[in-house]
């Protein structure tokens, strides 16, 4: 299913991590016992077990109302209220390939343009809403909601409006919680303990991803068999590898992560694991920053300062074993380019081929290399990616003496936001942001 190789990242492997694996081992027991900080938003530790076949089919069959009733679907959510389900419907999903039923997004930024015309881009179409918020009153979901809400129901009217839309949110209080009360949307419920960025295989994303037309089912048998595995206190437990790699190299003075794919259609994926990641760590003036490339094309922007800049970052790199289909380089009698050395040759052999000569260069270069592996990007695989990330974020989280299932500092762009726009109760802080402007 997966392999981690430390031997590009430590001098001697494993036998260089000895003391970080011990705690990473006691991270986990504080992880599991519940007893930890943020532990009332533990409830993604035991999600994949939970979810029931009558869950999956209820999905999959509501999945299947909507693509036979839209062209288009929009998600609307932010952060880990969308970015889970793009992370593995692009994952998943082959380049060029034309759903029966669209999914586009929304309500993950504040751009004007970009509503402008995806309201004009929905005109004469069949389309749908998801709409992902617990609460309902963040800001850009709500605003893009909105709008979207005036347009639907000038589309379809009112009641053909509210049976076009699901609303996926708190089960029983919030904002959006009384509106889909209100219109009798179709709900599924974000549960209490599972906070948005671990949220994933929750309807918040398991939803959208079957609306795509993915097999939720695989998805989360991957997942599950992560669950089984990497909640054992084992010095061969990848999670626990994982986490206590990264902490170590934290310790030496690598600041900063580079989570790397030579595989476009991870791209999301990497913004997955980077929101994961950043809001878990980053507090009390500490955490790793984590970054993210797709290779080999940003080899030829971001490789010049990787390979010769300042030493203070180290890679994760995702290495896929084998590609789903197999493309030959072409033989060209003239051979202009020089190229016929590789005739016949596997394009995806090529970019093992790259993806390896490039690990040596940077590992020669001073940036450590944590190589994580699959045999194929799968569902299966993406789902125990998925809670791979999960649990090791936790346990390394831990290891960090963080909250790791917080996120305070994203209010405080929020409090502004709201004074300076004007909204009742922050007039003070108004005046005081206003001088400072």
């Amino acid at each position: 299913m997966m392999k981690i190789n430390l031997n590009k990242a430590f001098n001697n492997g494993i036998a260089d991590i000895r003391i970080e694996i011990q705690q990473a081992k006691e991270a986990l027991a504080l992880l599991q016992s519940g007893k930890g900080k943020g532990n009332d938003f533990l409830g993604w530790l035991t999600l994949p077990g939970s979810i029931t076949a009558e869950l999956i089919s209820d999905i999959s069959n509501t999945a299947e109302q909507i693509r036979n009733s839209s062209d288009t679907v929009v998600v609307v959510g932010i952060g880990g209220s969308y970015l889970g389900a793009r992370a593995v419907i692009d994952a998943l999903t082959p380049p060029f390939f034309s759903h029966k039923t669209e999914i586009i997004y929304a309500g993950h930024h504040l751009d004007a343009d970009y509503y402008h015309h995806l309201l004009n881009y929905l005109r004469n179409k069949r389309w749908s809403i998801v709409v992902i918020s617990k609460s309902g009153t963040t800001t850009e979901p709500a605003v893009a909601f909105r709008l979207l809400r005036k347009a639907h129901i000038e589309a379809f009217g009112l009641e053909g409006a509210n049976r076009r839309t699901i609303a996926i949110t708190d089960a029983s209080k919030g904002a959006l919680r009384k509106m889909a009360n209100q219109n009798g949307f179709k709900t599924y419920v974000i549960p209490d303990d599972v906070g948005g960025r671990y949220s994933v295989l929750t309807p918040v994303g398991l939803l959208p991803i079957a609306i795509s037309g993915i097999d939720i089912k695989h998805l989360v048998e991957g997942a599950k068999n992560a669950e089984k595995q990497l909640n054992q206190p084992s010095s061969e437990n990848y999670a626990i590898l994982y986490a206590a790699a990264r902490n170590k190299l934290y310790r030496e003075g690598k600041k900063i992560e580079m989570m790397v794919t030579y595989h476009p259609q991870l791209l999301y994926f990497i913004e997955w694991w980077k929101q994961l990641y950043g809001e878990s760590e980053g507090k009390e003036n500490k955490g790793i920053f984590v970054s993210g490339a797709t290779f080999t094309t940003d080899l030829h922007s971001l490789g010049q300062y990787i390979q010769q800049g300042e030493r203070h970052l180290f890679e994760t790199l995702i290495l896929v074993e084998n590609s789903h289909q197999k493309v030959s380089v072409v033989n060209d009698e003239q051979n202009i380019d020089g190229l016929n050395y590789l005739s016949g040759m596997d394009i995806h052999n090529i970019n093992n081929t790259a993806a390896q000569a490039t690990l040596l260069a940077h590992c020669n270069g001073g940036v450590p290399n944590i190589v994580l592996s699959i045999d194929k990007i799968t569902p299966e695989n993406i789902g125990y990616l998925i809670y791979f990330y999960e649990i090791a974020c936790g346990i390394s989280g831990y290891m960090l003496g963080v909250n790791p299932f917080d996120q305070p500092g994203v209010e405080d762009y929020k409090v502004n936001m709201f004074a300076l726009l004007g909204k009742p109760g922050f007039e003070q802080q108004r005046e005081q942001l206003k001088k400072m402007l």
